[in-house]
């Protein structure tokens, strides 16, 4: 299977942001749809994996600010390359707070929703919240970044491999897990955090 042909299907980037208690984080995600009016109400799939994930099914509160298309790749890493269970990733910013004290995107961000959730469901590697929307906000008016304009556009390519060296494995970028051998699959997903082989990098003998 050519994983390459899902990422045909229309996606938002978001910044999704929680607090547990007194501690805050927030991961990048790409999953997430309006499935109601009347509450407004919200789906995204979060990797079980993820910090931001064990926190909302502690908090049952999200802020998910809508990244527009300003959006760098070094915000992108900084929230979505590394784990909260590491990095207080919100440390050292200055970032505004929704109506439950959620800190959220201040810039490179087109809208907030603030949402509590209603329900849940463990898909295996994911979970599935559905969440009312509590509260809404535009915050720019800037058109929002697509997952198709993040791979196309904000990501950066893959580097050369380096030459005269072998590669001998491939490195998760965003948990680290190590695969050995000299060609990953195309279609390999990592078991550690759910991401696919696009999300590895090559690692070269010494």
């Amino acid at each position: 299977m050519d994983k390459k042909a899902l990422y045909s299907l229309s996606y938002g980037v978001f910044m999704l942001s929680t607090k547990a208690g007194d501690i805050t984080n927030g991961c990048i995600t790409n999953t997430c749809m309006q499935v109601a009016n009347s509450p407004t109400r919200v789906a995204i799939s979060v990797i079980n994996a993820n910090y931001t994930c064990e926190l909302i099914k502690k908090s049952g509160i999200f802020a998910l600010s809508m990244l527009d298309q300003a959006c760098t790749f070094e915000t992108i890493k900084h929230f979505g390359f590394q784990s909260g269970r590491d990095v207080n990733k919100m440390a050292d910013l200055t970032l505004p707070e929704d109506i439950n004290g959620i800190p959220y995107m201040g810039w490179h961000a087109c809208a907030v929703l603030s949402c509590k959730i209603v329900s849940s469901q463990d898909l295996g590697s994911h979970t599935l919240f559905i969440a009312e929307v509590e509260d809404a906000k535009v915050l720019s008016e800037n058109a929002p970044l697509t997952y198709a304009d993040y791979q196309s556009r904000v990501k950066p390519k893959t580097e050369a491999k380096v030459q005269d060296k072998k590669i001998v494995g491939w490195r998760c970028k965003i948990c680290k897990y190590v695969y050995e051998g000299s060609e990953l699959p195309k279609d390999f997903t990592c078991p550690l955090c759910g991401h696919g082989a696009e999300d590895f990098e090559p690692i070269y003998e010494d």
